[in-house]
């Protein structure tokens, strides 16, 4: 008779949505985070180099950041149904897929967020790696 369709409740959407929030560094994008979700549901590669409130950026690293950030996240959505902000640069569209991936397999919703803002950078980024990642940003 007529087409089956997935209904998600307002609850759900409410609840089981993660935001990818992208941006360059310096623009915006945690705190933003932090008024959209609870601090403990915040994902973001750089809290891999912060240890005892001390931040110490390794770049030779930064892939396994991203993978205990994967981690992180993949384990909010199968434990909880509160929102969930993942808050990294995700300068290549292709950056979020895993987070993605994620989101439909646990039947969560993806909202993508892109951030603007013209602030310091609070982790001392290079202007000149702020330029690249500028002109490379896809939108």
């Amino acid at each position: 008779m007529g087409k089956s369709t997935k209904t998600t409740s307002t609850a759900n959407w409410k609840t089981m949505t993660l935001y990818l929030i992208r941006g360059i560094p310096g623009s915006g994008k945690s705190t933003l985070a932090r008024k959209l979700v609870s601090e403990h549901n915040i994902c973001e590669a750089d809290q891999f180099f912060s240890q005892a409130g001390e931040y110490k950026f390794e770049k030779e690293k930064l892939p396994q950041a991203h993978l205990w950030c994967q981690a992180k996240c993949a384990s909010r959505m199968i434990h909880q149904t509160e929102p969930i902000a993942v808050a990294n640069t995700f300068v290549k569209k292709w950056e979020m897929q895993q987070y993605i991936q994620f989101a439909r397999e646990a039947g969560w919703n993806v909202v993508e967020i892109i951030v603007k803002g013209s602030f310091k950078s609070i982790h001392s980024v290079p202007q000149e790696t702020i330029n690249r990642m500028q002109k490379q940003f896809e939108y």
